[in-house]
């Protein structure tokens, strides 16, 4: 005995209401699934089998094309994207953690799709559940039409305002905001079941004990757990706790050729070289393949970038930069061959908080990806970020009277 609970339209939500003869309080396991393409029309299918019930909604972004589907909520764990993704429709596929409670797949479409059927099937007997989505083609300007983040309230998370910064504490201790990048549905660079996001997180949370034991700052961390945060929502999240400066984590991988050791970038519209805005490009399309709409978003922080005190601000990021490669020299060694470079980094986009971004390596190079694994070489990494920012910390206080009030 089931019963089957259909899609009434492209943008589907199944609000929790609608499964009220079943606890979804617990968190339903993914047991299976798979997305296949028609044998005899242009349409692909989505189906997900899943331990129990539970809330969901499905809609569509573009640019690019992404199916987005949300869960209340589903442990992943055991979902590979290239056993599910057996259909020519799609591109790529991500599932994971999205915010607090939220689950989230995302695939991104090789065309225009719009959800022709949808509807969840739940085994009164067992409890168990099985969501079968079908997707059928359409042309650009209704995919336009059909797509956009969907409002509910029952789903609606209140998108957190870019604010300045709060009055600095008495004590005088300056407040770094540590950013390890990635998390959640964007693990980022992956090489040997090991994670960009996972990496970047056990970073931070060794980089802020060693910055607090110095007693000159308070640290705080945009995600101390695997979630994703919003490139937008980190900016804000560093407005919003008054940071003084922001040190964002990362770890990249090529495709193609050998790179070996730490780069720091600070922002400029225009990259330093054709590396440096690749890189950029990847991190915000990351962004975009969790699921995010960011319609009008460069738009909106370009006003408020316009308001601060960039002029002022962009030296202050720069020197931060160069002390940090020089710590980072000092304590370990070496860094990459350019160490400081420039590109147009969303997170780096607030304009009255010194921010910079640590590439600590590569994890497509066999050596930096045993020295991110190596607790000897990230303490090493550690101090010399600490001493990096000590110093400049030192000489921004001096220069501090020679800025414009």
């Amino acid at each position: 005995m089931s019963r089957f609970i259909p899609a009434l339209a492209a943008v589907a939500m199944i609000a929790p209401a609608a499964l009220n003869a079943q606890d979804t309080s617990a968190l339903a396991r993914f047991e299976s699934g798979t997305i296949s393409d028609s044998y005899w029309s242009e349409t692909a299918q989505l189906q997900l089998a899943f331990s129990q019930g539970v809330p969901w909604r499905v809609f569509t972004l573009s640019d690019p094309a992404r199916l987005v589907l949300d869960f209340r909520e589903v442990d992943w764990t055991g979902a590979d994207a290239a056993t599910l993704d057996q259909s020519e429709k799609i591109v790529a596929l991500r599932m994971g953690a999205f915010r607090p409670g939220w689950s989230r797949l995302v695939a991104e479409l090789a065309e225009p799709m719009q959800v022709a059927e949808a509807g969840l099937q739940i085994n009164d007997d067992t409890g168990q559940a099985k969501l079968t989505l079908q997707l059928a083609p359409v042309d650009d300007a209704q995919f336009a039409q059909l797509s956009g983040m969907p409002f509910d309230p029952v789903w609606e998370i209140p998108l957190t305002a870019v604010q300045r910064a709060k009055e600095k504490s008495p004590d005088g201790k300056l407040t770094i905001m540590l950013d390890p990048g990635h998390g959640g549905i964007d693990p980022g660079a992956e090489r040997g079941g090991l994670s960009e996001a996972a990496l970047m997180l056990q970073v931070a949370l060794e980089l802020r004990e060693v910055l607090l034991r110095t007693g000159n700052y308070d640290v705080v961390l945009t995600r101390s757990d695997d979630r994703f945060v919003s490139l937008e929502g980190r900016v804000a999240m560093a407005h919003e706790t008054g940071a003084d400066l922001l040190v964002s984590l990362h770890a990249d991988a090529l495709a193609q050729g050998v790179a070996h050791g730490a780069s720091v970038y600070t922002l400029a519209e225009e990259a330093s070289d054709a590396a440096s805005a690749a890189l950029a490009e990847r991190h915000d399309r990351d962004d975009l393949l969790s699921g995010i709409d960011l319609s009008g978003t460069d738009d909106r922080v370009a006003r408020v970038l316009m308001d601060l005190s960039r002029l002022d601000n962009t030296p202050r990021s720069q020197a931060l930069a160069h002390h940090l490669v020089d710590g980072i020299r000092n304590a370990l060694g070496h860094v990459h061959k350019r160490p400081q470079r420039q590109a147009s980094f969303s997170v780096l986009k607030s304009a009255d908080i010194p921010s910079v971004l640590i590439e600590l390596g590569f994890l497509s190079t066999q050596q930096d990806l045993e020295n991110l694994q190596d607790p000897v070489w990230r303490a090493g990494m550690a101090a010399g970020i600490r001493d990096g920012i000590d110093a400049w910390a030192i000489e921004d206080a001096a220069l501090a009277r020679l800025r414009r009030q």
